[in-house]
C-alpha cells in the first residue's frame, strides 16, 4: 500500500438542513511532509470535538479502492479528502480490517480503533439528502486510528500493515451492529474485549448495561 494523499481540514460554514453549520469535514491535499501529533494532523481543523477528534479518533483513513467504487456509484469524480479522510491510501479496503490492526507509514504507526459511523454532516457534505442511507448500506466506513508513534509522512510513502495479535474483532462488525436493533450479549462482549475507541466503548457499554437491564 502507499500514502495517496494526505489532507487538511479547513473551517467552512455550510448549509445543513434549515441552518448553518461550521466543520472541518472540508478536507484538502497538503503539499510536502505533514506533522502527526497523538491528536491528529497537525492543523487539521475539528469542529464537532464531541462526536470527532481525540487520541482514540485522532486520524480517519480511507481507501482509493473505496473511492473508485463511490465514483461508479455517484457518476462523478471525488478527489481525495472528499469524505473527511486525514489519510487516502491506496488499496486500502476498510472491511478487510481488524481493531488493533497497525498501519506504519513514514515514522508514524497508527492503530485502528473504530468504523466511521455516517452522520448528516457527511451528507450535507456530499450534496446528498439520503447519504447517510446510502453510506451504510456501501458497508465502506473507513477507520478511526490512534496514534501509537507520532512523526511525520507524506504522499507517496510506503504503508505497512501490521496485524493485530490479540481476540480479534473486525471494523465492519462494529459498523453493522451499531444498527442492529437488537444486540447480542456474547457479540458486544467480544467488542469490549478489543481496544476499540473510547467513544465506540461507551456506547457498546451503554448498549450491554440496556441488555442486562431488560434480561432481568
Amino acid at each position: 500500500m502507499q500514502l495517496i494523499s494526505v489532507n487538511i481540514g479547513e473551517k467552512r460554514t455550510h448549509q445543513k438542513g434549515n441552518e448553518l453549520e461550521t466543520t472541518g469535514i472540508y478536507k484538502f491535499p497538503a503539499s510536502g511532509p505533514v506533522q502527526i501529533t497523538a491528536l491528529g494532523v497537525r492543523d487539521d481543523f475539528v469542529c464537532d470535538q464531541r462526536h470527532h477528534g481525540g487520541p482514540d479518533q485522532a486520524v480517519y483513513v480511507y481507501g482509493s479502492m473505496e473511492y473508485a467504487w463511490w465514483v461508479q456509484e455517484l457518476g462523478r469524480e471525488l478527489s481525495p479528502g472528499t469524505f473527511g479522510d486525514n489519510l487516502t491510501i491506496s488499496e486500502l479496503e476498510s472491511a478487510r480490517f481488524k481493531i488493533g490492526d497497525r498501519l506504519h507509514i513514514g515514522s508514524v504507526i497508527l492503530e485502528v480503533t473504530a468504523p466511521r459511523i455516517p452522520c448528516s454532516t457527511l451528507a450535507a457534505r456530499m450534496g446528498e439528502p439520503k447519504f447517510v442511507k446510502q453510506y451504510r448500506h456501501a458497508a465502506r466506513p473507513g477507520l478511526y486510528c490512534r496514534v501509537i508513534r507520532e512523526g511525520t509522512v507524506q504522499a507517496g510513502d510506503e504503508v505497512k500493515f501490521e496485524p493485530y495479535q490479540g481476540e480479534t474483532v473486525a471494523a465492519i462488525d462494529l459498523f453493522t451492529d451499531y444498527y442492529e436493533p437488537v444486540k447480542n450479549e456474547a457479540t458486544l462482549r467480544r467488542f469490549l474485549d478489543a481496544p476499540i475507541a473510547i467513544r465506540a466503548r461507551k456506547d457498546v457499554e451503554e448498549d450491554l448495561q440496556k441488555l442486562l437491564a431488560t434480561n432481568k
